[in-house]
């Protein structure tokens, strides 16, 4: 199943969703105390193992973490060799002062924003898209 690669219907179709809860960027080194299930995204770096999972979680598990973001996804099913889009939002975010942390999944592209600029992405990303 092939996603979008053109840049201007990425762009329209983006409909970002944000999610309520919030979500933390971890690291460590070993992800045997946590379930499967609950890690959102996980990384292998050199130094350690950075894990995605719901704040909530991190706190009943003791795990200390120092970023906590509002999950967005843009809700366009983009194609992974897809060019441009990255760039188009992250120029749009970043004209506001607000930090992005992406992940591409298959489907979607999965924005991580500072927890209480969550609402404020969400407002910059729905005018981005009308825009084009």
């Amino acid at each position: 199943m092939k996603g979008e690669t053109q840049l201007k219907e990425l762009i329209r179709g983006m409909k970002p969703s944000l999610r309520s809860a919030p979500y933390v960027f971890a690291t460590m080194a070993s992800t045997e105390q946590i379930q499967r299930s609950d890690i959102i995204g996980e990384f292998k770096e050199e130094e350690g193992i950075t894990v995605i999972l719901a704040q909530q979680k991190a706190d009943a598990l003791r795990i200390p973490y120092d970023f906590v973001a509002a999950w967005i996804t843009l809700t366009v099913h983009s194609s992974l060799s897809a060019h441009g889009l990255t760039a188009a939002f992250s120029t749009a975010l970043a004209s506001h002062k607000i930090s992005c942390n992406v992940i591409a999944g298959y489907y979607h592209d999965h924005l991580f924003v500072p927890y209480d600029e969550g609402e404020r992405a969400l407002t910059v990303l729905k005018a981005l898209a009308k825009a084009d």
